[in-house]
This record gives C-alpha cells, structure tokens and sequence, in this order.
C-alpha cells in the first residue's frame, strides 16, 4: 500500500537531463495552490544548474509544455527541456554519412 500524503500536501517530481544521458530527478513536497516554478524552486534544480534560464527554455508537465505559473497536482512529473544543438534529421544525415565513409 502507498504511504499517506499528509493532508493538502502534494508530491511532485521534478526531472532536468543536463547532459545526453543523464537524468537527474528530485521528489519535493508542495502545498495546495504550488506552481511549476514552486516545484522548481523547491527541487534546487536553479541553484544546481546556472545554465537553466526559466526565460528561454521550455518546461512542462508529463510532455506537455506548461508555464511557470500553471498549478501542479499530485503525482505530476515536471520537466525541464534542453535545447537541441544539433537538428534530429541533420544529425541523422552526419550519422548516414560517417558510416558510409567506413
């Protein structure tokens, strides 16, 4: 049986990739009304990772892009999301290319 959540308490996941391949995930507690960027806040993912400019980079809830001041509820699993460097087809094409060089 899961744990009872004290009442009016919600838990939320907050999940950054701040490299390919790695994924860091924080669980935090959050009062009734809690925002995306509560969630954040409270997770010290800001504080950890300078890099994350709440300005530019999309967030968003369960894939679906959100807004820093849209509720969360609990069991959601907030996102932070990197910029992609390199377009998926052009990589895709440098990948096609190098193997066919072998």
């Amino acid at each position: 049986m899961a744990p009872v959540e004290p009442a009016g308490r919600c838990r939320v996941e907050v999940v950054y990739g701040a490299a390919p391949g790695t994924v860091e995930r924080l669980t935090v507690e959050l009062a009734p009304g809690a925002t995306v960027l509560h969630a954040l806040r409270a997770s010290g993912l800001l504080e950890r990772h300078p890099e994350i400019d709440l300005g530019s980079q999309r967030i968003g809830i369960w894939g679906r892009l959100k807004s820093l001041s849209d509720p969360v509820r609990d069991r959601d699993r907030v996102e932070v999301y990197r910029g992609l460097k390199v377009d998926p087809k052009e990589a895709r094409r440098l990948r096609l290319r190098g193997q066919k060089q072998r």
